[in-house]
C-alpha cells in the first residue's frame, strides 16, 4: 500500500467547498483544512505509486477552486 499527503492551495474562501469535494473522492482517505502555506492536507492511499498519482492529477487537480498541490509519498510503512 502507498500513502502520500497532498498539499492544496485553494482560491480566496474555497477551502471547505473543495475539502467537502476532495474527501469523496476515490483514494482519499482523509482531508483537513489548515493554517499555513496550503489551505487543505488531503491524505491518499493506493496498491501502486501510479493511482496515487492518478488521483492527485486527475482527481484533485482537477476540483474547482484547486490551484496548486504538492504530493509527498510516506516513506515509512503502516
Amino acid at each position: 500500500m502507498v500513502h502520500a499527503f497532498i498539499m492544496v492551495k485553494t482560491g480566496a474562501g474555497a477551502s471547505s467547498d473543495v475539502r467537502d469535494q476532495v474527501v469523496g473522492l476515490e483514494g482519499v482517505t482523509e482531508a483537513h483544512v489548515v493554517a499555513g502555506t496550503y489551505d487543505i492536507i488531503v491524505e491518499v492511499g493506493g496498491d501502486e505509486v501510479h493511482e496515487v498519482l492518478s488521483t492527485v492529477s486527475d482527481r484533485i487537480g482537477t476540483v474547482a477552486g484547486v490551484t496548486d498541490t504538492k504530493t509527498y509519498i510516506s516513506l515509512s510503512a503502516s
